[in-house]
């Protein structure tokens, strides 16, 4: 099926982007935050994407995509990097609202960011030669000391919403790596992996959805500040 990533794409963010204009969340009043930092953590994503891709750590099943490609990526993938945290940054700000004490304490967010970075980094070290495991390691691991300086403590809610994300996250993950199609939207080469698989998704993706959508949390963040100070 040519459509099926676009479907995924499409199916992700309709909701969000519909309930974008409710009156309580009124979510549309982000869009001059969250744009500008979705497509600056966009093009570092989609740099490393480019370079990945023409490295073989995986590619893309001409089956399920349009074919309209650019720099060997098909348009899709580059619109991912879009909807994708549209959709997540959504969920996150519609649990921060309705349920504002869904978050960690502060103390508890350092000691938990602290000890990540402290786990992570070792395994980093004895991931050499696992390019994918390296890259989004080291992603995570640079988001997360981002998140120490920041001042709002995003990342207090971020712990526990990231859980909720999740959820969707593993259904359009597990649509795209094949765990309801005969072979992949996208494909891994698990040489450049550690192997290990929740369903057909490699474990490395949580972390790439982690520091994703929390350098967007950050970077959005950041211009609110800016605004404010200009004002």
């Amino acid at each position: 099926m040519k459509s099926l990533y676009a479907i995924i794409l499409i199916t992700s963010v309709a909701i969000p982007f519909v309930l974008s204009f409710d009156r309580k969340l009124q979510f549309w009043r982000q869009w001059k935050f969250l744009f500008p930092a979705i497509l600056m953590i966009a093009a570092v994503y989609i740099f490393f994407d480019v370079l990945l891709t023409k490295s073989g750590v995986w590619g893309f099943n001409p089956v399920y995509h349009s074919g309209i490609t650019w720099l060997n990526l098909p348009v899709e993938e580059w619109l991912f990097f879009i909807v994708i945290p549209y959709a997540s940054i959504f969920l996150h700000d519609s649990i921060v609202l309705y349920f504002p004490r869904f978050k960690t304490g502060t103390k508890t967010s350092k000691y938990l960011t602290y000890l990540l970075i402290v786990l992570l980094l070792p395994v980093i070290f004895m991931s050499t030669g696992k390019t994918y495991t390296v890259y989004i390691l080291t992603t995570v691991v640079f988001s997360l000391i981002l998140s120490l300086a920041d001042k709002k403590q995003v990342i207090n809610h971020f712990y526990l919403t990231y859980f909720v994300i999740l959820v969707p996250f593993v259904v359009v993950n597990a649509l795209l790596t094949g765990s309801f199609t005969e072979s992949p939207v996208v494909w891994y080469n698990n040489a450049e992996n550690l192997g290990i698989r929740v369903f057909t998704i490699p474990i490395e993706d949580f972390g790439y959805a982690f520091s994703m959508i929390l350098l967007n949390l950050l970077l959005r963040e950041k211009f609110k500040v800016l605004k404010i100070r200009k004002n």
